[in-house]
């Protein structure tokens, strides 16, 4: 396994990064002991960059690794939507008493958009700095699925690190084409900040190409790290493999290719409708203001997930 510092920090993590989302009771719904082992086993592989988000309310389930792995060995990176200065402080200290760690590796402001987003959000990028000037915290800095925020990082100086979304087809990207965003990701590494890549595989509806979507992501030099979602041995065998630009044994891709496929809308949907007006199955209804799939329509064909403008339905 590669590993990388983060920009001009001095974190160390693993070209693979293990998103943790998959995790959760909204998808993969491991349970404490699933996930820690899971979490060992990927450290075993050579993985040690972690990513949740206090959205994802899944710390219970990494601090579990900590009875295999020592917290130590573990680049834990959360996400915060706070805009004051006390809810940044509260979602550090949430972050600490439910990981039982005095210290946090990276915390980044979630889903920022632009400038205004990053002003409007200040007083909490600002605590968050002093948590770093303190101690708590190693790194700070933002995620994101606009251009606009990643060209808007350059100017603060609190920011380390930048989550953007990214892939091959550019899907997710919400003010721009995939070569606009590299161009900035670009900018922004040569700025000294460190870049970790975000739904390389589209949300889950690149997964069919998910060989040739993770190989390109390998090639983007300005990657230091690349997150995906992983919930099974067999996917952290495979993503480990394709990170190290090796080649997928024929019996561990015929054994992902039996996984049954299932679709969820997570509960953060705001029901604009896109994903029912693309729909040509007729499996989607707009109810109570959320997307509801019938299952017994829905084909899994994810062209719904393509048009998602923040990845709320997965394919998996």
């Amino acid at each position: 396994m590669e590993y990388r510092k983060l920009g001009n920090t001095n974190i160390e993590v693993s070209r693979l990064c293990l998103g943790s989302l998959t995790m959760t009771k909204s998808q993969g719904n491991l349970s404490k002991d699933q996930a820690g082992r899971l979490i060992s086993f990927a450290y075993d592989q050579g993985v040690n960059f972690i990513d949740t988000a206090e959205l994802y309310d899944n710390y219970d389930l990494i601090s579990q690794a900590f009875s295999h792995v020592k917290r130590e060995n573990l680049i834990i990176t959360s996400k915060t939507y706070a805009y004051s200065k006390e809810g940044a402080r509260e979602s550090v200290n949430k972050y600490l008493k439910e990981l039982k760690t005095d210290y946090a590796d990276i915390f980044l402001l979630h889903e920022q958009e632009s400038e205004h987003t990053l002003r409007g959000h200040y007083e909490a990028l600002e605590e968050l700095w002093k948590l770093k000037e303190k101690g708590y915290i190693k790194a700070i800095g933002i995620s994101t699925h606009k251009i606009r925020a990643v060209k808007a990082a350059r100017d603060f100086k609190e920011i380390d690190v930048i989550h953007p979304m990214t892939n091959m087809e550019g899907l997710g990207i919400l003010d721009g084409t995939i070569e606009e965003m590299l161009k900035e990701i670009h900018l922004a590494k040569e700025a000294g900040i460190g870049i970790y890549a975000m739904k390389v595989l589209g949300g889950g509806h690149l997964r069919s190409r998910s060989e040739d979507a993770i190989k390109w992501a390998v090639d983007q030099e300005d990657f230091d790290s690349i997150a995906l979602g992983m919930q099974s041995q067999d996917e952290v065998l495979a993503n480990v493999k394709l990170i190290n630009r090796q080649d997928l044994p024929k019996d561990l891709k015929e054994r992902l290719s039996k996984r049954n496929r299932t679709i969820d809308v997570e509960e953060y949907c705001v029901g604009c409708g896109r994903c029912r007006a693309k729909c040509k199955a007729g499996a989607i209804e707009i109810v109570n203001g959320q997307a509801v799939i019938n299952r017994d329509k829905c084909i899994l064909c994810s062209y719904c997930a393509s048009v998602c403008p923040d990845f709320y339905i997965k394919v998996y």
